[in-house]
């Protein structure tokens, strides 16, 4: 669950990126109108994936709602997504990897 979390994480991200990109060219060159549109809805998707995944690893990790609004919102916010999956993988990882061992006890 956190493999997918962080790989959709910086997926979202770099989306947004070229997303951003994309629009500077549209509105600032007038240029690349119809490849804006196809970015846009590409990134729309991935960013569903996106929040169904960060909702799922919150649920299991009981999140509080602040905190699950927080990591959800990241990926609208161009680069937030890649400080906040740094922040998540640093609070998570030591409970998957400690999850084996304390389930091997009981």
């Amino acid at each position: 669950m956190l493999t997918r979390y962080r790989v959709m994480a910086y997926v979202t991200a770099v989306m947004l990126l070229v997303l951003c990109l994309c629009m500077i060219f549209k509105y600032g060159f007038d240029k690349g109108e119809d490849l804006t549109l196809v970015v846009s809805q590409i990134h729309g998707v991935l960013f569903i994936i996106y929040l169904i995944f960060a909702f799922d690893l919150g649920q299991k990790a009981r999140w509080s709602f602040g905190k699950l609004l927080w990591v959800l919102v990241s990926g609208t916010i161009p680069t937030a997504a890649f400080f906040v999956e740094r922040k998540v993988v640093k609070e998570i990882q030591p409970l998957v990897e400690g999850a084996p061992a304390e389930a091997a006890k009981a």
